[in-house]
C-alpha cells in the first residue's frame, strides 16, 4: 500500500466534510419496510483533522518532504 502525501489526504477529508455539510450527518436506508439508520463522520473530527492536515500539507509542499507523523486516531 503506498503511502498517501498529506495533501491527498487533506483533499480526501475536505470532500468528506463536504458531503456531510451537503447531506447531513445521518440518514436512513432500507426496503421492504425495514429501515436502518446510518451517522457519518463527525463533523467535529473531520474539521480537527483537516486543520492537521493544513499544517503537514504546507511543509510538505513548502519544500519540508514527508513530514514522518501521525495524525492522532487516524
Amino acid at each position: 500500500m503506498a503511502v498517501e502525501s498529506y495533501t491527498t489526504q487533506l483533499e480526501r477529508v475536505q470532500a468528506a466534510i463536504a458531503a456531510v455539510e451537503a447531506n447531513g450527518q445521518a440518514y436512513e436506508i432500507g426496503s421492504d419496510g425495514v429501515t436502518r439508520r446510518r451517522q457519518r463522520a463527525d463533523l467535529a473530527v473531520l474539521y480537527a483533522r483537516e486543520e492537521r492536515l493544513r499544517g503537514l500539507a504546507a511543509r510538505e509542499t513548502n519544500g519540508g518532504g514527508r513530514v514522518r507523523q501521525t495524525v492522532p486516531g487516524f
